[in-house]
């Protein structure tokens, strides 16, 4: 299997063209993250933060914090599936190949450990794309480096419409 940085072409997504251009100005990946918020409001309820962007890999970073609790004072599982699908998403937004287009079909969890700090998230892609269904696999990890939750997001990829 191939990665997708080396059989991709080059991607023009609305995400990777604002990516690219905030990289230029300072504090670039937070008003990237803002304006991706903007975009698709929901994630601003995880306060998402990005670490790694490029074709084929996605890492973000979410604070634990009251906002995002249980009622177990822990990180709730609701929001590590919209971690999940911010990282699957924006991976996708990454690596896609311009002629293709992207919906969430469906997504299988599991929740391994309680989330009690920080947690990172993320996805790579390490595969050509093309039309049918691509399940993307995301992995949440804990401070220490635990993976406290784990997805399976079904992407479906179809051809855009001339």
């Amino acid at each position: 299997m191939s990665t997708a940085a080396s059989t991709t072409p080059t991607v023009d997504t609305f995400i990777s063209r604002l990516y690219e251009s905030m990289q230029k100005i300072p504090f670039g990946r937070k008003l990237f993250a803002k304006a991706l918020c903007l975009k698709a409001p929901y994630f601003d309820t995880i306060k998402p933060e990005v670490i790694t962007l490029e074709s084929g890999k996605a890492e973000w970073k979410i604070k634990n914090r009251r906002g995002i609790h249980n009622h177990l004072g822990t990180v709730h599982a609701i929001a590590m599936c919209n971690l999940a699908e911010l990282c699957a998403g924006t991976v996708l937004e990454m690596t896609i190949p311009s002629h293709l287009r992207w919906i969430p079909k469906g997504m299988e969890v599991n929740y391994l450990k309680k989330a009690t700090t920080d947690l990172t998230g993320s996805c790579v892609i390490n595969q050509t794309l093309t039309a049918g269904e691509v399940p993307l696999l995301v992995e949440v990890k804990d401070t220490s480096g635990e993976v406290v939750f784990n997805a399976t997001i079904k992407m479906w990829l179809s051809e855009k419409k001339q």
